[in-house]
């Protein structure tokens, strides 16, 4: 008996070896992986941009604003003079941070008096808002260590959490959620249909049928935009009845905005399943591209915590802007112009991958 299972092992390990596609897919996938996730898999947070509200012209504000300016963990972003502008910069993500200085920090300094300031954070990553508040203490603590007896007590820095004011991280994880399984269901559904027929020899009957190529794509692209779109509404209803994460958005926006990311799931999908010809090769194709998709999206880490070249990268992947649409519907009313602007590198996406795909299968046919 052991002997028999060997065998089937043996074989099953040489059927593997001996297809060119699937060895290369053994082979440098692994390694393109290890350089994607050591290089853009970095929960520090670093270079967070913050835009400083200062209603103080004294030295002793500019100088406690300098100890932000010149810390590593954060970059300079457009200064704001309100309320409004402040709440502006944090909802269209040009700043994670507003750092509000009030009229009397100078002369509270000067005087010896107990001084505040206040931090508004965009929260809708509280892990990152988390880290951002003890970086902003941990700068006020220095400033009064730096001024001496100046001060009775360090300066006090309220934090005031916008846009997810509980730090509930299932506000975060929950939109984001919507987005990866719409993907990986579309994908998988896609890449399967046309390796399917393939591997069951059906693929040559269907090329002579009256279908044209473009027909063929289309007829294999609808069941797996049903399906991806039905996935991710069943995680959308499920994060606003059971988990509670409010949806401020506009819901046809929501799925529309789903439906052209789906298309370029979709696009992703039939163009690996074009060039493979089996369903397990599919399988791990679809593997292959999600992995690092997901890595460099935005889904778990900021992407301006990466590398320059993986930032660059992450232009091309599509799962990047539907992030940003999902959470941002979510937890705000995101504005249009954020929205057209996530939308159109999703609809390129779509439009490039699904015209090479019904390329590949036109050839197929020549």
């Amino acid at each position: 008996m052991l002997l028999r299972i060997l065998a089937l092992i043996i074989k099953e390990l040489t059927s593997l070896w001996s297809d060119k596609k699937t060895r290369y897919v053994l082979l440098i996938p692994p390694l393109i992986q290890v350089v994607i996730f050591a290089n853009a898999a970095n929960y520090d947070v670093r270079e967070v941009p913050i835009s400083v509200w200062n209603e103080d012209i004294g030295a002793q504000a500019n100088e406690y604003i300098r100890g932000f300016t010149y810390s590593p963990a954060f970059a300079s972003a457009p200064d704001v003079r309100s309320p409004e502008q402040a709440r502006e910069v944090l909802e269209s993500k040009t700043a994670a941070a507003v750092l509000h200085i009030p009229q009397r920090f100078s002369a509270d300094v000067l005087a010896g008096r107990p001084t505040h300031v206040q931090m508004l954070i965009d929260a809708r990553r509280s892990n990152t808002a988390l880290m951002v508040g003890d970086y902003a203490a941990e700068i006020s603590q220095d400033y009064a260590a730096r001024i001496g007896g100046k001060l009775a007590q360090p300066v006090d820095i309220e934090i005031t959490d916008l846009l997810n004011p509980t730090l509930d991280s299932q506000w975060f994880i929950l939109p984001g959620l919507v987005v990866v399984l719409s993907l990986i269901m579309t994908m998988l559904v896609s890449a399967l249909s046309l390796a399917r027929e393939r591997e069951l020899g059906t693929f040559e009957q269907m090329l002579v049928t009256p279908l044209r190529p473009a027909e063929i794509m289309f007829g294999k692209a609808v069941p797996a935009l049903i399906v991806g779109l039905f996935e991710a509404n069943i995680v959308f209803v499920a994060a606003l009845l059971m988990f509670g994460v409010p949806f401020k958005g506009n819901l046809l926006v929501l799925e529309i905005c789903l439906l052209l990311f789906s298309l370029a799931g979709v696009g992703i999908g039939l163009a690996i399943s074009a060039v493979t010809k089996t369903q397990q090769q599919a399988i791990l194709g679809v593997f292959v591209f999600v992995s690092p998709a997901l890595v460099i999206s935005g889904y778990a880490n900021p992407i301006e915590n990466m590398p320059t070249l993986m930032q660059w990268v992450s232009l091309l992947n599509p799962v990047r802007y539907m992030l940003v649409i999902a959470r941002g519907l979510f937890l705000e009313n995101l504005p249009a112009s954020v929205v057209i602007s996530q939308s159109w590198p999703m609809l390129i996406t779509a439009v490039v991958l699904l015209a090479a795909a019904t390329f590949m299968v036109r050839r197929s046919v020549a």
